[in-house]
């Protein structure tokens, strides 16, 4: 019966996420071509509660646990890391940091044919990298640090590369957390731990999960001048799959 539940109300999310996002593509696009940066981000940060009111359709929720909000200042740059369990670890991150202006660091592939979401991608500052190719992804990401450094915005990792199907913690990348550390001295680092996430795709796109409670939970706070970069990595990965609980056989 949960099964059959699922397909039914998988389809009802989906016809609303898809028109979410189609609505707000055109909204994005007039924010960004006339009224300007500040516009274009404001329609991303409404775009982005919509998408997370969808997941009702699914009877789902989230729950952003952060006691380190006092800590966040809009006067450096910042540097949000999170392991990755689903598409939907994105919505809760842009809406709940939205005072920081969260840019991503994302695949090169995202950057076109999904209404909203490419465009944002192309046009708000984030980054777009082809990961098997170092020699293009290392230098955006460095020219990415600059844009950091010139704006105070925040950025977006998550360094597992891809996310995790099962809720169990991949190895982090660390040549994109490097880049990052040793280029921005002045950041703070936002550690994030993500749970279920993962039970809304594991069956795949169709059906999603039914009834997920997607939990998150904002680590303490590092200051990258604080250590090296090679000692950053490790401290901020430790830091983020202490909070991670993966079920036995994730039955």
């Amino acid at each position: 019966m949960k099964l059959v539940l699922s397909y039914i109300l998988s389809a009802f999310y989906y016809l609303f996420f898809g028109l979410v996002l189609v609505v707000f593509h055109g909204i994005q696009w007039i924010c960004h071509r006339v009224f300007g940066y500040q516009a274009h981000k404001k329609s991303v940060d409404v775009l982005n509660l919509f998408l997370l009111r969808c997941l009702h359709f699914l009877g789902g929720r989230v729950s952003f646990e952060n006691e380190y909000k006092s800590e966040l200042t809009k006067n450096q740059p910042h540097i949000i890391v999170a392991n990755h369990q689903s598409m939907y670890d994105i919505p809760p991150l842009i809406w709940n940091f939205r005072e920081l202006h969260p840019k991503f660091i994302s695949k090169i592939e995202l950057g076109k044919g999904i209404p909203s979401i490419s465009y944002n991608l192309r046009h708000g500052g984030s980054v777009l990298i082809d990961r098997k190719n170092p020699r293009q992804s290392l230098p955006a990401i460095k020219k990415f640090t600059h844009y950091l450094n010139e704006t105070n915005n925040a950025a977006v990792i998550f360094p597992e590369g891809t996310r995790s199907r099962t809720g169990q913690p991949k190895r982090f990348s660390a040549n994109g957390l490097l880049m990052l550390f040793k280029n921005c001295p002045e950041a703070k680092i936002i550690p994030v731990s993500i749970n279920n996430s993962w039970k809304l795709q594991k069956k795949g796109s169709f059906p999603l999960g039914v009834g997920v409670h997607i939990k998150m939970k904002v680590q303490k706070p590092i200051l990258v001048k604080d250590f090296t970069p090679q000692e950053l990595v490790e401290k901020v990965e430790n830091s983020i799959i202490k909070d991670i609980k993966v079920i036995a056989k994730n039955k």
